[in-house]
C-alpha cells in the first residue's frame, strides 16, 4: 500500500490457513519514497504538461519500488515466491472524483501491474475501486469491511479511524453491516506544512504540533469546509484538500500566524474532525482505535482522547495489528476475496448499488 501521505511502500506478507481464515501478519516492511520520486507522484495530483507520459513512466517505477517490497518480505519470511497466492497491488491514487461530471466519474492508481506480475511471478490483484464506481459507489473506502472480519466484536460497538493522508473513519455494530466514510484531512495539512516550514517530511510526534497554540478563528474556518458537513457515503482526497485550499483559508484567517501555531491548528482540526464526527453519531463507542501514521502522532492522539472523554482511544497495536499494517492488510485481505470470488464492497460504506467482486487480476506466468 501507499497511500495519500505518499512517504512510501507499506508490505505485508499475510497468512490463511487452509480453511480461509485469517491469521495475521507474517511479515511487514516499509520502504520510503526517495525526495525526487514523492516529487514527481505530488505533481500528478494536478495537471500538468505531458502528465499522461510521466503518469506511464511513474507507475512504472512504482511497479518496480513494489517487487522490491514484495522480494524483502520474501526474504524476512523465508518463503519462496511459489507459496504466496497473490499480491494486492493497490497503487497510487492521483485523482479520485467518484459520480462526478458523468454520474459515474472516476479514480485514477497509476500503476503497471502487469509489469510487477512479471517481476515477482506471482498473480497480482489491482485495479480495486472501478468496479465500485461502475456500480454507482464511490469507490472509497474500501477497509471497513477488512476492519470488520478481523476487528469486529459481537458485544461492543468499535470505531476505527486510519489517518493516513486522509482521515476514514470505520463504525462497528453488532449485528450491522459496517459502515465507514472519509471525514477529512488526516497527516496531508500537517505533513505539508511540516515540509514548507521544517524541511523535514512530517511532524515526528506531534512535537511541533504541541509546541503551538491553535488559532480559533483559522480552526473554525477550516472546519467550515463543506465536505465535512456532507452525510456519507462520501470520499476525498488530495483534489480537494491540498496547498492552495490551505492557503486561501491562511491568507484569509491567519496571514501572520506563527508557523508552529498553524501546525497546531491543522492538528486540531484533524483531531476535531474525526471527534466531530464520531459525537454526532450520539452512540456509546466502546472503543476507538487508530491506524495509519496518525497513531504514532502522540499530540493528535492527546487531543483526540481529550475530545472524546468517555471513549478509550488506543493504537490499533493494542488489538494486535500495528498501525502501519492495517492498511496494506486491508489490501491483501481485498486480493483474498477476489480470489475467491467473494464481494469485498460494502454498499452501506459506498454507496453503491450492491457488494461487488473487486480488482483484476494479471496472472505471474
Amino acid at each position: 500500500m501507499s497511500g495519500t501521505s505518499l512517504d512510501g511502500v507499506d508490505g505485508v506478507l499475510c497468512r490463511w490457513d487452509e480453511s480461509d481464515r485469517w491469521h495475521g501478519v507474517v511479515a511487514h516492511v516499509h520502504q520510503p519514497f526517495e525526495a525526487d520520486f514523492q516529487a514527481q507522484l505530488l505533481a500528478l495530483q494536478a495537471s500538468g504538461p505531458d502528465e499522461l507520459h510521466r503518469a506511464a513512466l511513474a507507475g512504472n517505477a512504482l511497479a518496480r519500488r513494489y517487487a522490491e517490497v514484495v522480494e524483502r518480505l520474501l526474504q524476512q519470511a523465508a518463503m519462496p515466491a511459489s507459496q504466496v497466492r497473490a499480491v494486492g497491488a493497490h497503487g497510487q491514487t492521483v485523482r479520485h472524483q467518484p459520480l462526478a461530471f458523468d454520474g459515474v466519474g472516476y479514480t485514477s492508481q497509476i500503476n503497471n501491474p502487469a509489469l510487477l506480475a512479471e517481476r515477482c511471478g506471482i498473480d497480482v490483484i489491482a485495479d480495486f475501486r472501478s468496479r465500485d464506481l461502475a456500480a454507482g459507489g464511490q469507490g472509497a473506502p474500501l477497509v471497513p469491511t477488512f476492519h470488520h472480519a478481523v476487528f469486529g466484536d459481537p458485544n461492543r460497538t468499535l470505531a476505527l479511524v486510519n489517518i493516513g493522508g486522509i482521515s476514514n473513519l470505520t463504525l462497528l455494530q453488532a449485528g450491522l453491516a459496517p459502515r465507514g466514510w472519509d471525514v477529512g484531512p488526516g497527516n496531508v495539512l500537517m505533513d505539508l506544512w511540516t515540509i514548507r516550514h521544517l524541511g523535514r517530511t512530517y511532524d515526528e510526534g506531534g512535537r511541533w504540533a504541541a509546541s503551538g497554540q491553535v488559532l480559533p478563528g483559522l480552526l473554525n474556518a477550516l472546519l467550515a469546509e463543506p465536505f465535512l458537513a456532507l452525510s456519507p457515503p462520501k470520499s476525498t482526497g488530495r483534489d480537494l484538500f491540498h496547498a492552495s485550499w490551505l492557503d486561501a483559508h491562511l491568507a484569509r484567517s491567519a496571514r501572520s500566524a506563527e508557523p508552529a501555531d498553524v501546525q497546531a491548528t491543522l492538528c486540531a482540526y484533524t483531531a476535531q474532525s474525526i471527534a466531530g464526527d464520531l459525537l454526532r453519531l450520539q452512540l456509546q463507542v466502546d472503543e476507538l482505535l487508530v491506524c495509519g501514521g496518525g497513531a504514532l502522532n502522540g499530540e493528535l492522539m492527546r487531543q483526540l482522547q481529550a475530545a472524546l472523554a468517555r471513549t478509550p482511544v488506543l493504537s490499533s497495536d493494542e488489538r494486535g495489528l500495528p498501525p502501519l499494517q492495517v492498511e496494506a492488510a486491508a489490501f491483501a485481505w481485498l486480493a483474498h476475496q477476489h480470489l475467491r470470488r467473494q464481494a469485498a464492497s460494502e454498499p452501506a460504506v459506498t454507496g453503491a448499488r450492491g457488494p461487488r467482486i473487486l480488482g483484476c487480476c494479471y496472472p505471474g506466468y
